[in-house]
């Protein structure tokens, strides 16, 4: 990880230097691909009080970057407001990640079979074809689907075609009715 600590308006001392250097450090164990951190330590004087603004830019892998601002009385105090919010922003970003996890076929195990290999061992003899009653899949009418929608419970959509021939969608609502797309 590249680093850089720059101050402006604010000459810094090799204590602040060896205090964000361990800051710094302390972001190595969420394992992500930290590319560079540059650390802004900058003096405000607004209305007559001193204050000091520091800012932590953490450039990551894949054009991510987390860019935190902190403002207070204290170089040290604000160094550990900062370094705490880009933990917490860096944990938010290795969560996302780690949650975002594509299955591959060689995650289901030993008991998965490929598609392919089904059509490899059988024969055109063996395939067998299981015909499907048509009377169940016709297109239902209004009156054929409230009724069908009200015998069964479990049910809570029912798709048919109107009167004009379009796909419309009837729902059974939380207030007993039933809803109409």
């Amino acid at each position: 990880m590249n680093r850089n600590i720059v101050g402006r308006h604010f000459d810094l001392t090799d204590a602040i230097k060896s205090y964000v250097d361990e800051a710094l450090d302390s972001l190595d164990k969420y394992n992500l691909d930290i590319i560079s951190a540059t650390t802004i330590i900058s003096a405000n004087e607004k209305k007559g009080k001193k204050g000091f603004a520091v800012e932590f830019v953490v450039n990551l892998k894949d054009k991510n970057s987390i860019v935190i601002t902190q403002n207070d009385k204290d170089v040290y105090a604000a160094t550990d407001l900062a370094i705490e919010r880009v933990k917490k922003s860096l944990r938010r970003h290795a969560d996302k990640i780690k949650s975002h996890k594509i299955n591959s076929f060689k995650d289901l195990g030993d008991d998965a079979v490929a598609v392919l290999d089904f059509d490899q061992n059988v024969t055109n003899d063996e395939i067998e074809i299981v015909p499907m009653d048509l009377e169940l899949h016709k297109p239902l009418s209004f009156d054929e689907a409230m009724d069908a929608l009200r015998e069964e419970k479990n049910r809570q959509f029912i798709v048919f075609n109107d009167h004009d021939g379009l796909m419309r969608v009837m729902y059974k609502r939380a207030d007993g009715k039933y809803g109409l797309y």
